[in-house]
């Protein structure tokens, strides 16, 4: 579950599904500094120019100097204790009952608002669709008046220009 969640916090912060430039920036940032080294000196060793860009690119998102490579962010990203168990203690007591007791209930009103506000956006959606139905029938209904009635003039004109022939 953590897994959708990081997978979905990460779309997020780069404006929709991470494309695989991004994948590989995350995971060559979560392995840390040597992996950003060693990924530059097999670009230089397979085909220089990729080491030239991976270079560049390392200067240009200021990865040298900062914490995304040295310091002990990427550290804590490469073995990632913070993130991996978080939704299973979420679900554990704490051993505090009024906490817990707290938490439940905040939990069940959070779960029942958000019941209660689906529902709204689907009876929302639903008397939309019918106006907009409704909209569409009555202009149907309006169209086949007004043809219905072209109709009828062309017919009376008709059925007048032969009755004087005989």
């Amino acid at each position: 579950m953590t897994t959708a969640s990081s997978s979905a916090a990460s779309a997020a912060a780069y404006g929709g599904r991470p494309n695989i430039l991004r994948r590989a920036e995350a995971w060559l940032d979560s392995k840390g500094r040597k992996a950003w080294i060693a990924a530059m000196v097999l670009g230089f060793i397979f085909f220089w120019p990729i080491g030239l860009l991976f270079v560049f690119y390392i200067t240009y998102t200021k990865r040298w100097s900062s914490d995304k490579m040295f310091g002990c962010t990427a550290r804590h990203h490469r073995h990632g204790h913070h993130d991996r168990y978080a939704a299973y203690r979420a679900t554990q007591p704490s051993g505090n009952s009024a906490f817990d007791s707290y938490k439940s209930e905040m939990l069940k009103r959070l779960e029942d608002e958000q019941t209660a506000f689906e529902s709204f956006l689907q009876r929302l959606r639903d008397a939309k669709d019918k106006s907009e139905f409704d909209a569409f029938m009555e202009d149907r209904a309006r169209e086949g008046r007004a043809t219905g009635a072209a109709e009828a003039n062309e017919l009376t004109k008709t059925e007048s220009a032969r009755s004087g022939e005989y």
